[in-house]
């Protein structure tokens, strides 16, 4: 078998080369949501299983010893890369005797075929492997990073890219994918903020729906989709001092208002699986808490799949101190984490934990009835061979259309942030100075968590450049810096395929060689910001400028006089004052995937107007951290006096961010009329219109994204200064003017309050519409009693 699995993989390497919330209306404020378990986790999954997988389920579950029910839970890493410390061992071995549920880090047809034959013909109840990956943003072709898809506002491009990742991942031999990660994050200091939505909940669980839509489809019983994993359960994005893996400390009524509506919109979506976090909770490890993973998760909101844990996070609770191996797997398993990561800790001592009484057999036949059931909705025991279709493969994997999805998508996700006098759209004609250190460079374009895509398909933004706008553009090209200059810095990010390359002349040198290209050229096009692997996991900064000698080049560049277009790739919100009050133009282009170069430049010519919002505040300076829209208010509010000392502000810097959530500029202008209620007095049980007239008033067509937002003014807790409850993106031509409504129900109204009830208080709210958080005009309205 060991030869079997080199030699897959040696031949898999060998390839490698609807804005507005839809919840049910409640019909008076009286009705109330809570949070305490209904039932148990087994009755509940028995009462909701299909039953022709029940009755399969459990003719399977009677033939089974426990040491193969205990095999189930156990997930093993086989393949190109390695996502922790640890790589499963005997792998062979433990397939053929039935130990193994599931293989991650193993794709291609080629790849699956092999492994899936061998379990099938090799164990005794020839039960089916899962075959996981992380596919986050793109498979094979790749889109920008979440962050940046979530920038669109356009949840019909997100989930575009999630059908296509799927059909890609299910055509290589995947039939499970690690996505969405839908941690709301509001600490750009940590590197996961690229991998989600940003700081909103609302916005983020209708992402959540999105990807989850895009990824499982209507039916996952066909051979183009694939088993999504909501990520991470719970709270991770919350991790204190940005740093990852750290601990997470917030109140309930925190945890329930404004971080866990996406998981809970993920799974009311139908995610076939969920992945446990890394911190703890209210003291207690995801990974082995009961009362997320049963009582929260399975009891009260029904989810019926599967719970898997996050890289070796079942071991890993001994370095939190819950307890050696054998206890913290019974504690992962007793609280709901069916399936264990790598670290073998389910195979090694459950069965132990069973002969001695300490843990009940019970719990495991509910955890191998999950894997099991997830197997047969995958329609894995009809066909365990459906995801491995070689020619499929060739005839779907990267092909032209999806190549173009990748540069339409991208393009929507790209953020205007300035454009002082028009410097942009380009002219294609004259001089380009093109510089910066990724200006030519295509392995960070496909940003972190790229999985199986291939950096060197790739468009350079050099490249793109000359595709789009012809021989009529000349271009000066100089590095000008390099990303980092630390040497120690560039070893860490290329131990984890950051290809860095570090040019061997001095600053100086590089900076003089910048500037004698920029005063021999028409404009200058600057392209900055992070290696990819400067964000991600294990990727937190503590300071979130511009890293290197990036900015002593912009400031070089400046002093030329040429207009300076600043084009930044990273994974976060950066920290730019200086950027902001001297560039000329600055587009916010993340990690914009395979077609990056193409998109980029497609919107630096104008052959595409941006669109794209913010979904994540940027500081003026790290020291503002966390900075977030929803703030709630204090007592002593901050009224705009400076000479009054005694208000929630800070001496050296205004409250104020350096961009606000959902903010984006256009190449054209649009202008919002005061928003008109219906109403301006409703009854719990009622809904709301909200209309707005919005115009281009500028020059070119372009899409803005009106954006709704509301306030509940006096509440029995204290409640967010504004908070996202619509939105909608719409095309407008030059001078076209356009109503757009929204409706509010009594369901956007609604919070947990201090007993976890969700309720809907009567009393005075405001309704806020505009471009983005801040630029927005008012309406009030009051709901009765």
């Amino acid at each position: 078998m060991k030869q079997i699995i080199r030699t897959a993989l040696v031949m898999s390497i060998g390839l490698m080369s609807t804005q507005c919330n839809t919840a049910q209306q409640p019909t008076t404020a009286q009705q109330t949501e809570t949070v305490e378990p209904t039932q148990t986790p087994t009755a509940r999954a028995s009462s909701t299983a299909d039953p022709r997988m029940r009755q399969f389920v459990d003719s399977l579950l009677s033939q089974m010893t426990l040491e193969e029910k205990i095999g189930q839970l156990n997930l093993v890493s086989v393949g190109f890369d390695v996502t922790g410390p640890v790589v499963s061992q005997n792998v062979d071995e433990n397939i053929r005797k039935g130990n193994v549920g599931g293989v991650f880090n193993t794709y291609t047809p080629v790849a699956a075929r092999k492994l899936q034959e061998f379990a099938v013909n090799n164990t005794r109840l020839k039960i089916p492997l899962l075959f996981g990956y992380d596919v986050i943003h793109g498979h094979r072709t790749i889109f920008p990073i979440p962050l940046g898809l979530s920038a669109s506002w356009d949840l019909e491009a997100i989930e575009r890219s999630a059908r296509i990742a799927a059909d890609e991942a299910s055509a290589d031999g995947l039939n499970w994918v690690y996505s969405p990660m839908v941690d709301i994050a509001r600490d750009p200091r940590w590197g996961r903020i690229s991998e989600g939505a940003g700081e909103d909940p609302y916005l983020g669980s209708e992402i959540a729906r999105a990807m989850v839509r895009g990824y499982q489809g209507d039916d996952l019983t066909k051979e183009n989709t694939v088993m999504a994993t909501v990520k991470h359960f719970a709270l991770y994005g919350a991790s204190e001092a940005g740093r990852d893996y750290n601990t997470v400390d917030m109140s309930l009524n925190r945890m329930f208002n404004e971080y866990m509506p996406p998981y809970k919109a993920a799974i009311e979506a139908g995610v076939g699986s969920v992945m446990s976090s890394f911190n703890d909770i209210n003291g207690v490890p995801a990974t082995g808490n009961h009362w997320l993973m049963t009582e929260l998760l399975r009891d009260k909101w029904g989810f019926d799949g599967f719970v898997v844990a996050d890289y070796t996070a079942v071991s890993e609770m001994i370095a939190h101190g819950m307890g050696d191996e054998a206890k913290v797997g019974e504690l992962a398993l007793s609280a709901g984490v069916d399936m264990d990561m790598v670290s073998e800790v389910y195979l090694r001592h459950v069965k132990q934990s069973v002969d001695k009484g300490s843990l009940s057999e019970e719990v495991v036949n509910t955890a191998a009835r999950r894997i099991l059931e997830a197997k047969y909705k995958l329609g894995l025991f009809e066909d365990p061979y459906r995801y491995t279709n070689d020619q499929r493969a060739k005839t779907t994997i990267m092909k032209p259309e999806y190549r173009e999805a990748s540069r339409d998508i991208a393009r929507r996700s790209m953020v205007l942030l300035k454009n002082s006098k028009q410097t942009l759209p380009l002219k294609k004609s004259g001089t380009i100075a093109l510089i910066g250190p990724l200006a030519n460079n295509q392995r960070d374009l496909i940003g972190n968590w790229s999985g199986a895509g291939d950096w060197k398909q790739a468009v350079s933004v050099e490249q793109g450049i000359k595709n789009v706008a012809g021989n009529g553009v000349k271009i000066n090209y100089a590095k000008g810096a390099n990303i980092t200059d630390d040497e120690q810095m560039i070893k860490r990010l290329n131990a984890h395929g950051g290809e860095l390359q570090l040019d061997k002349r001095t600053s100086e040198q590089m900076i003089a060689e910048a500037v004698k290209v920029a005063r021999a050229s028409d404009v200058i096009v600057a392209v900055v910001g992070e290696s990819q692997g400067m964000s991600g996991e294990a990727a937190s900064r503590a300071d979130i400028g511009l890293p290197g000698k990036q900015r002593e080049l912009l400031m070089a560049l400046k002093k030329t006089g040429k207009p300076l277009v600043v084009v930044l790739m990273n994974g976060r919100p950066l920290a730019l004052p200086w950027e902001d009050q001297n560039a000329d133009a600055i587009l916010e282009t993340w990690f914009a995937g395979t077609e990056a170069g193409n998109a980029i430049a497609d919107v630096l010519f104008g052959n595409y107007n941006p669109s794209g919002k913010l979904t994540a505040t940027f500081p003026q300076m790290v020291g503002q951290i966390p900075l977030y829209y929803a703030h709630r208010n204090t007592g002593r509010p901050f009224n705009g006096d400076l000479l009054n000392k005694y208000t929630t502000r800070y001496m050296d810097v205004t409250n104020e961010p350096l961009y606000p959530f959902g903010f984006g500029l256009s190449y054209t202008s649009f202008t919002y009329s005061k928003p008109q209620l219906s109403k301006t007095s409703i009854s719990p049980s009622e809904n709301l219109e909200v209309s707005v007239q919005v115009q281009n008033t500028g020059n070119y067509d372009g899409e803005e994204v009106v954006q709704l937002y509301v306030q509940d003014v006096v509440a029995s807790i204290t409640r967010p200064v504004k908070e996202l409850k619509g939105f909608q993106k719409i095309n407008l031509k030059k001078g076209e003017s356009r109503t757009v409504t929204f409706t509010i129900t009594p369901e956007h109204l609604k919070f947990y309050n201090n007993e976890l009830d969700f309720v809907l208080e009567p009393g005075e709210f405001k309704v806020y519409v505009g471009t983005n958080s801040r630029d927005v005009q008012e309406a009030s309205f009051t709901v009765t009693q």
